[in-house]
Formats: structure tokens, C-alpha cells, sequence
């Protein structure tokens, strides 16, 4: 970390807390009428963006009145915005990931396999259990959701399970595995933020995330075995119709255990992912030429056919009819320009941010609420609540770790408690809040990955809101509640 000056950068004002909040209170009041009474499902397509942009505007007025230059605003803007390059690029490769694995094959034989193993009965668990290896594994609830997220999903719709609950076991495994693998980038800034050390911070996590993923177990179990299968009646009809469409065989997996295997080996995931779409492209000219040369406009394959039908998958609209009506729906992918939409989310999400940063207005909110509370707990019950709402005014989970990290270090020093107790709070209730909130960087990509409302999946994603929860338990009844001298004598 780079400690040195920056002379160009703005301090911001000791902004008050009523005025803080006037833009929140802004965008949540338009956002809401805008969600529940002007275009619900569709808000997403670009008046959410908007509404942003305008929540920005009236963050900027309240930071002209508070001598704050334009400039030193859009400084902050574009900090913020370039913070999430590499997101974008991860949700473009995605996109054209998801064409190539359709086309290929793997997505279809993905669905074929997991119609043949999986019944309504099991398949939330099991995807609350293989979501949460895999992302412990790579250390990405992102990179999760992109691979065999979207298989799952394919599964579930084929099974006739609501995608709202099967993207919300998706999101639970995958946030499970992102906050104890140590390769995650959320897992080393909590602590780096907090003042501990990673694996005493994951150490202590563990107390209170075992027992939230325990209790989501058993929500999904219970759900799995309420579940009407609907999908079981036509499996037949299905399986014939996939393999009539498609060349379906276990050797196309090799793509996919690959990409698993790059990440695992600490290959960034932009990287993983490329080399996963090109993986998926060569395998579609060997298993699928017929698919390839009719997406490229012709009959058979040829050097022409080849390009123009990959390069198709990769960045438009595919679909790949089939003998089955109820299929051609779930044979589809958009592409890199599927992705654009959810690209355009978070541009605005961070334009919104960078504004109520550079007023001052994130640094007033989470100083505000660390007034109201005197007791330990009430320290816990106060942090918590400034990871949600910098999730929910920030559009950020990482400025819900790190502004928090650094606003309660000392008080939690002050309270004779380990930095631990603070890295694990605001992991249990920053990272993991924010793909519930839909304007908000994970809320928008999960949403945009997957294919399913944020405000349709969040329900079921048990884990994710059952986190906060557990540590305020936790706090309250001061279980696992390590102290500065008993970290001294340990």
C-alpha cells in the first residue's frame, strides 16, 4: 500500500449528517417509485442508470454548497470508475464465455448430466455445497457464478425449479466460499483494513460462518423437499431433444475443469476467462460444426462460416432452436452484448459513489451512527449497519470494508476487542450484503451473470442475509468475542 501524499487529492468536508443523507434519501425514494410503480422487472434496462446519475447530480449540489469543486468530484468519480476495469472486462468475457460454452456443447451437456443426477428434491443443496467448493476454491464468488453458476441455472429451469431460488442458493454457496478462501480479494482486505492477519481472520470467521451455512442447509433442504417436479415429467422429451441438438459427451467438461483449474493456480480470472471462450470456441468447430456453420449463416462448415458463427457466440444474441419448444428459451446467450446493460449499472452505481465520496457524505454516515452506540455490542450493532448503508450508497462492497475497516479500528481498540472481531463483522455484513442491492456492483453482476433479478433471488439467498445476523448474535451474547490481552497471551 502506497502511504505516500496526494497532493491532488481533496480532503473532504465535515459534511453534516442531514445533509448527507439527502441524496440517499433521493435516489431511495425514486428508486422505489421507479421499481414499484413505473417499469418493476424492466427498471434495470437504463431508468435505474439514470436515476443514479441523477442521485449523483444531487450529491454534486450538495457538495458545491459545501465549497467542494467539480473537479475534485469527478477526480473521485473517476477513481471509482476506473476501479472497476477489471470487472467490466471479467463481465465482457463472460458474456462471450457463455456464447462459446453454448455452442460447444458444455452448457448443454452441463444441463443433460445434471438432469440425469440432480432431481428437484436435492439440486438446491447440492447447489448451495458445489457453489461453495468451487468458489473456496478459486477464491471468486464472481468467477462461481460465471462457470458453473450458469450451468446450475440451466439445470434448474429445465427441472422446473424458480431460477429466483436457485440463484439464491447459487449466490449462498458462492459468498460462502468467497469469504473463507484466502485467495479472495475481499477476505485479505478485511483483514488488512481491520489490522489483523489473514488466517487468524479466517480463523475467526469461521465460528460465525459455519453455523449461517449450517442454517442455510437446512432452508434449502426444506425447500428441495417442497418443491413440485415439474420438470421430471417431460425429462425424457428434454434429454432426446438436447441430444438430438447437440454432440453431448463428459470429454467437453475438459474446458471447464480447466478454467477451474487456472484459477485455482492463482490465474487472474480475466485471463481464466479468455482462455476458457477460446476453449470453448475450438471445441464448438470440433464437437458442433453444424451449430457453428449455421450461426455463421451457411449449411456447412468452412473457414467463413467458422469465424463469422464464433465470433456471433462471442459477441451477440445466439439462440440454437431445437426439436422442443420448451428448449429454445434456455438455448440462448447474448453475448458480450448481453453484458452491456449490467456494465452500464455500474458505471452509473460508481459515478453515484465517487460524488458521495469526494462530499464527504460516506464519511458522515458511518461517523453518525458510530455516535449512537456506546456499549460493545452496540459497536458491533453500529458497524454493521455502515457496511449496509455504504452498500446501499456506495453501490460498492469494497468501500463497505474498507471505510468502515478504517473508521472503527480505534474504537474497537478503545473497547479492548482484537481487530479480528472487526475484520470479521464487516465481512459477515459488507461483503456479504452486496449482491442483495440491486444497483449495486455484485447485486448488478450477479443479476446480469445469472440472468435473474437481484430482487428475485434475494429472498432465497439465506446465507447472504442470515451473516449479519449471526455476528450481532454472536456479539450479543459475546460468544467468540476475543479481547487485546487474551490475543496478547495467545
Amino acid at each position: 500500500m502506497n502511504n505516500a501524499p496526494q497532493p491532488n487529492k481533496t480532503t473532504p468536508p465535515n459534511l453534516p449528517i442531514y445533509q448527507a443523507l439527502i441524496p440517499i434519501v433521493v435516489l431511495v425514494f425514486l428508486l422505489f417509485l421507479n421499481v414499484f410503480y413505473a417499469f418493476g422487472d424492466d427498471a434495470l434496462s437504463g431508468s435505474n442508470q439514470f436515476l443514479l446519475l441523477i442521485g449523483a447530480a444531487v450529491a454534486t449540489l450538495v457538495g458545491m454548497a459545501n465549497k467542494v469543486t467539480f473537479s475534485a468530484m469527478m477526480d473521485e468519480v473517476a477513481e471509482n470508475v476506473k476501479s472497476t476495469t477489471g470487472a467490466i472486462l471479467i463481465l465482457l468475457m463472460v458474456g462471450a464465455l457463455a456464447g462459446t460454452w453454448l455452442i460447444s456443447g458444455i452448457i448443454p451437456s452441463m444441463i443433460y448430466f445434471g438432469m440425469k443426477l440432480l432431481t428437484p428434491s436435492i439440486f438446491l443443496a447440492s447447489a448451495v455445497v458445489i457453489c461453495a467448493i468451487i468458489s473456496i476454491a478459486t477464491g471468486s464468488s464472481w468467477t462461481t457464478s460465471a462457470t458453473i453458476g450458469i450451468a446450475l441455472i440451466g439445470i434448474a429451469e429445465a427441472l422446473g425449479i424458480p431460477l429466483g431460488m436457485a440463484a439464491g442458493a447459487i449466490v449462498s454457496g458462492a459468498y460462502f466460499g468467497d469469504k473463507l478462501s484466502p485467495m479472495s480479494d475481499t477476505t485479505n482486505l478485511a483483514p488488512a483494513m481491520a489490522g489483523t492477519d489473514l488466517f487468524t481472520h479466517i480463523r475467526y470467521m469461521t465460528y460465525t460462518t459455519v453455523p449461517s451455512f449450517v442454517i442455510t442447509m437446512i432452508v434449502f433442504i426444506i425447500l428441495g423437499f417442497t418443491l413440485e417436479p415439474q420438470g421430471q415429467v417431460q425429462t425424457d422429451d428434454l434429454l432426446m431433444a438436447i441430444a438430438d441438438t447437440f454432440y453431448i459427451s463428459p470429454w467437453l467438461f475438459i474446458v471447464p475443469a480447466l478454467v477451474i483449474f487456472l484459477v485455482v493456480k492463482k490465474t487472474p480470472p480475466l485471463i481464466a476467462l479468455f482462455i476458457g471462450t477460446m476453449g470453448g470456441g475450438l471445441t464448438a468447430l470440433v464437437a458442433q460444426p453444424d451449430i457453428v456453420a449455421y450461426l455463421g449463416g451457411g449449411t456447412e462448415l468452412n473457414l467463413l462460416t467458422g469465424y463469422k458463427g464464433l465470433i456471433n457466440a462471442i459477441t451477440v444474441d445466439t439462440a440454437i432452436p431445437t426439436a422442443f419448444e420448451p428448449l429454445n428459451d434456455l438455448f440462448t446467450s447474448g453475448g458480450m452484448a448481453g453484458m452491456l446493460g449490467t456494465i452500464w449499472l455500474i458505471i452509473c452505481a460508481m459515478v453515484f459513489g465517487g460524488v458521495m465520496d469526494a462530499i464527504g457524505a460516506l464519511s458522515a454516515i458511518s461517523v453518525a451512527l458510530l455516535k449512537l452506540f456506546h456499549t460493545t455490542f452496540g459497536l458491533f450493532a453500529s458497524t454493521v449497519a455502515s457496511c449496509l448503508a455504504i452498500n446501499i450508497a456506495a453501490s460498492d462492497q469494497y468501500l463497505a470494508i474498507v471505510i468502515p475497516g478504517k473508521m472503527y479500528a480505534q474504537a474497537f481498540k478503545d473497547k479492548d476487542l482484537a481487530p479480528e472481531n472487526l475484520s470479521r463483522t464487516i465481512e459477515d455484513s459488507g461483503t456479504v450484503t452486496s449482491p442483495l442491492i440491486p444497483w449495486n456492483t455484485c447485486g448488478a453482476y450477479q443479476s446480469g451473470v445469472l440472468g435473474v433479478d437481484t430482487m428475485s433471488y434475494a429472498g432465497y439467498a439465506v446465507f447472504n442475509w442470515i451473516s449479519p445476523f449471526m455476528t450481532l448474535l454472536f456479539a450479543a451474547f459475546r460468544i467468540k468475542i476475543r479481547t487485546l490481552s487474551e490475543a496478547k497471551s495467545a
